[in-house]
């Protein structure tokens, strides 16, 4: 949905004020209770893991245990991704001096190197949230999901693309940048638009692949395998695959959630251009979506069932989403401003529904290519 109605300039500032204020009043806040609380999450994500590695191992005696380890494991890899990592690496709790808590030096589960999550996530995607063209993160430049992208042939197989993208997510995203470059397919894009050579890009993306496929496929299974068989280094293997799929299709369910529902508008660059504060407050609300749920699915999600709160409000301790939400959505109701939320099922399901409907070409589209 393209966005065609923007509130007048009084409006837009009242708006901005009292979003301001929302902001204001809860950072003020911000301190012990939170830093209890992130630290609480670490101990628990710590054991679940270290547990579901345990227990994985008991499946030398009875496969049901392996399956409870697998399954720990993945929740574990979630809360890492999810309500630790990613959160830690916008700074929300910088203001703790934890040197294992910093936005910095955080490095997460995964294949993704962290340096560049930062780029093309934390500021190339919150600053230009849903501008065609701008955000890559609308699509992963692999699906289109709005008729301002021009429709080609091979958008047709962007349901199965979906899929394949939900399967194999944290590839998706370690990649997500090299591909924008055109680093090993298509024409490379000319140096000097990243802060970073095209060398290093490389570097960092194979050397954090190396580190997170030894640790899952080589390093744990291989001490298994040593004490309880070689059988044991390829269930151990497989275990840690399926924990990594589970992960996968969870964060990759709850991101398309925040941006990619049928209700979510985009914008163009023209019309960004000169935003004033509360013009982009106003994009990122109409550029996201919420989930509505318990306390269990804000956690596992890392509060991104919050995602209008996030995009306002990016470095504010995820803990205190939930309490800014109702505010939030109160202002945008006196402004007469879409707040778009809905249960995690609803809500997905529309993005089935858009992604379906784009992956056709539109009823009228005079010379749209055919590659």
């Amino acid at each position: 949905m393209t966005t065609t109605h923007i509130p007048s300039t009084e409006t837009l500032e009242s708006f901005r004020q009292e979003i301001d204020q929302i902001r204001d009043e809860t950072m003020a806040k911000v301190g012990q209770e939170d830093a209890n609380h992130i630290r609480k999450i670490v101990r628990i994500q710590r054991a679940m893991e270290m547990g579901g590695r345990l227990v994985m191992i008991a499946g030398f005696y009875h496969w049901i245990w392996w399956v409870v380890g697998v399954v720990m494991l993945g929740l574990a890899k979630i809360i890492n991704n999810m309500e630790i990592g990613h959160n830690v690496m916008h700074g929300q709790y910088d203001f703790m001096n934890d040197p294992h808590l910093n936005s910095r030096d955080f490095d997460w589960d995964g294949i993704c190197d962290g340096e560049s999550w930062r780029r093309t996530h934390n500021f190339e995607h919150h600053t230009y949230t849903n501008i065609i063209g701008k955000d890559r993160d609308f699509g992963y430049d692999t699906m289109r999901l709005s008729d301002d992208v021009k429709w080609k042939n091979h958008y047709r197989w962007q349901p199965l693309r979906m899929l394949i993208l939900t399967l194999m997510f944290e590839w998706a995203v370690a990649y997500h940048e090299l591909f924008g470059e055109r680093i090993f397919v298509g024409k490379r894009r000319p140096e000097g638009k990243l802060p970073i050579s095209h060398a290093q890009l490389i570097k960092d993306f194979f050397a954090k692949i190396r580190k997170g496929v030894f640790r899952d496929y080589l390093f744990y299974p291989a001490i298994v395998g040593l004490f309880l068989g070689w059988p044991m280094f390829g269930a151990i293997v497989l275990g840690n695959f399926f924990a990594n799929m589970i992960r996968n299709m969870w964060a990759s369910t709850i991101i398309f959630c925040g941006h990619f529902t049928e209700d979510v508008h985009t914008f163009s660059e023209e019309e960004c251009e000169n935003e004033s504060r509360g013009q982009f407050y106003y994009r990122q609300i109409l550029g996201s979506s919420n989930l509505e749920g318990s306390k269990l699915l804000h956690i596992m999600s890392g509060h991104l069932s919050r995602q209008v709160e996030h995009h306002l409000f990016p470095d504010m301790p995820s803990y205190r989403y939930n309490e800014v939400a109702e505010k939030v959505r109160n202002v945008c109701r006196k402004h007469n401003i879409p707040y778009n939320t809905g249960t995690l099922w609803g809500q997905y399901s529309t993005v089935v529904y858009r992604v379906f409907k784009y992956s056709k070409p539109p009823k009228k589209q005079d010379g749209f290519a055919n590659a």
